[in-house]
């Protein structure tokens, strides 16, 4: 599996332009996100790449999902004119875990469509505030994924599926020592 575009290259800047279009300041953002005004600084100007944690914590603040956030300004080669090769499709790797997201679907598709590599020991927590606004679907491929949901914990092994339901605090971890693989579909829940 290729990983050559790095969807980390561009996330400052998407950070940066998400902030601006909003009319928010740096501390505006870090008190709706409860991410300090020094690490959002640091996105921006490219000098950090930010933890999952602190991914999900700017998509909540946002309304946008981790996808969108990590969504190239431009389009990518290949977009919407056939076929999307392996090596074209965006890779982000949480800098503290491993745990690694590859960007399967364009921005153009109606849903964000996800492949998570989570490896041996690796454990991930998500805001509630990140799955506001999203419904997600989790399809498990290989290995064996523990996602504690709120104050339930179900083991998924490949092959299961997990509809996300109400927004909950979540932890997606890998408690065996070999890696696990799962796709995450995310849709913007309807307005009402």
């Amino acid at each position: 599996m290729s990983t050559i575009v790095d969807a980390s290259h561009g996330l400052g800047k998407r950070v940066r332009a998400e902030r601006t279009r909003r009319g928010w300041s740096l501390s505006e953002l870090a008190e709706a996100s409860g991410v300090s005004r020094a690490m959002i600084s640091k996105v921006e100007r490219g000098e950090a790449s930010p933890t999952a944690t602190v991914l999900g914590k700017l998509s909540a603040a946002f309304e946008l999902s981790v996808s969108s956030l990590l969504e190239p300004a431009a389009p990518l080669p290949g977009e919407g004119s056939g076929p999307r090769r392996d090596a074209d499709v965006p890779a982000w790797t949480d800098p503290d875990t491993g745990y690694l997201r590859r960007q399967v679907s364009t921005p153009m598709f109606p849903a964000d469509v996800t492949e998570v590599l989570l490896p041996a020991g690796a454990r991930v927590p998500y805001p509630a505030a990140a799955y506001a606004f999203i419904a997600q679907l989790l399809w498990v491929l290989d290995g064996e994924l523990t996602l504690t949901d709120g104050p339930d914990t179900h083991v998924l092994a490949a092959g299961d599926t997990f509809e996300l339901g109400a927004p909950l605090p979540r932890v997606f971890a890998n408690e065996t020592t070999a890696g696990c693989r799962y796709v995450a579909v995310v849709t913007r829940r309807a307005e009402p």
